[in-house]
């Protein structure tokens, strides 16, 4: 295996292992009763809001992490032997992905407090959609045939978690309520269409003004921390109707409750330390995530990352397992749906299926990317041949000619 292989499946693991900490450590810190302010009884940590303004500080660290290590390494760096990236780009221009990150994890978080760890998990493998089509329409990217197909395979797996989902309250005949579970994926979907926008603009921020990820993440903590903490305040007035709130503790609100009350997480946390240690795990967790997403992104392209993002469901899944979280009676549509997601995580990563179907159902070579394939995103500007409805009309013609051609070897 090449080195540059070797480093891009450090990058890919790394991104599995932290994001998966980090979604774990967020739910840890949901499933805990605390006592709050003195006047309100125990009850759930549900502060969606305070959890993202942790999230943008672990960013923030990245920002001082490389400045330290950019000034431990000074003279290697003007040697030219360590690249840091270029130092002519205005800070501010991480500002608008920033305010996408701070709105997207928000809304998911918020949607994670509703709904299940593992829907969750498995909700968000609708950004690879999301973000191959903004791709297309605002980088003039192409991407091949097989990895639409592949996408199309996730989609068909997330419709199976939504009915996971419902079965799930059915035949439970309780716990989490059904309008709460709805609203919540119905949230984590949308939060992927904000996730998507920030990947594109990441994409062409990072890439075409060669800034190092450990900097653009910081610099996306720093201004999504900031941002949102004063947010806070405002957030603090907003009265939810009752179908919002996962447990009404305020009497006074009369089963609604407020959308961010901070203070009262504060002191959840300092009454339990268990509810600490996830908000910490949780901090640490998404520092090391967005670098090594981001650097992803830098090597290689948005789509592959949110691909590569979907694969540490199966680690949450049997995480939620494990310790009792959710049970194994009633996840048959999520067992469905999971596997759609690794075959089609797989189709569009081009591992062995593609290979397999070409070589024992076509029984021929499979076409180099030289020959009649574009690479996975490659900029529509300097290629001639770039036309997004031609793409989508071929991707069915191709489905359609390569389905007929196996109908008749088999028969």
């Amino acid at each position: 295996m090449r080195a540059e292989d070797k480093y891009k499946l450090f990058l890919a693991l790394g991104m599995v292992v932290t994001g998966s900490i980090n979604t774990i450590s967020t739910k840890w810190a949901d499933n805990q009763r605390a006592i709050g302010k003195p006047e309100f009884p125990e009850h759930d940590f549900d502060h969606p809001f305070l959890q993202a303004v942790g999230m943008f500080i672990g960013e923030f660290t990245c920002l001082i992490a490389f400045q330290l290590w950019r000034r431990f390494n000074k003279k290697k760096v003007e040697d030219g032997e360590i690249d840091v990236g270029s130092d002519d780009f205005s800070p501010f221009l991480l500002a608008l992905p920033a305010c996408c990150d701070m709105l997207g994890t928000s809304t998911m978080y918020f949607g994670l407090t509703l709904t299940f760890a593992s829907s969750f998990q498995m909700l968000r493998g609708a950004v690879m959609l999301f973000t191959a089509i903004f791709s297309v329409i605002f980088l003039k990217a192409i991407i091949q045939m097989f990895r639409w197909a592949g996408i199309g395979v996730v989609i068909v797996g997330l419709a199976a978690v939504g009915i996971s989902d419902m079965l799930k309250e059915i035949n439970n005949g309780g716990g989490k309520d059904l309008s709460h579970v709805l609203i919540g994926d119905g949230l984590i979907i949308a939060a992927q269409v904000i996730v998507a926008a920030q990947m594109v603009i990441e994409e062409k921020f990072v890439n075409g003004r060669n800034i190092h990820p450990l900097r653009a993440v910081g610099w996306e903590g720093f201004f999504g921390a900031c941002i949102l903490s004063v947010l806070l305040v405002p957030f603090y007035y907003v009265i939810l109707p009752p179908n919002f709130c996962s447990d009404p503790f305020e009497p006074a609100l009369n089963g609604s409750c407020r959308l961010e009350d901070a203070i009262d997480g504060l002191m959840q946390m300092g009454n339990n330390g268990i509810i600490v240690a996830g908000v910490v795990l949780n901090i640490l967790s998404i520092a090391f995530f967005n670098y090594f997403g981001l650097s992803v992104t830098k090597t290689q392209s948005a789509t592959t990352r949110m691909v590569l993002d979907s694969i540490r469901t199966v680690v949450i899944w049997a995480f939620t397992l494990a310790v009792g979280w959710e049970t194994v009676v009633y996840t048959i549509p999520q067992v469905v749906g999971f596997l759609f997601l690794i075959f089609g995580t797989c189709l569009y990563n081009d591992l062995v299926i593609r290979q397999a179907w070409y070589k024992y159902v076509l029984k021929k070579q499979i076409p180099s990317d030289d020959d009649d394939q574009d690479p996975i995103l490659e900029e529509g500007d300097d290629n001639p041949n770039y036309d997004a409805i031609g793409t989508v009309r071929k991707f069915f013609l191709t489905i359609f000619s390569r389905y007929y051609l196996w109908l008749k070897s088999s028969l």
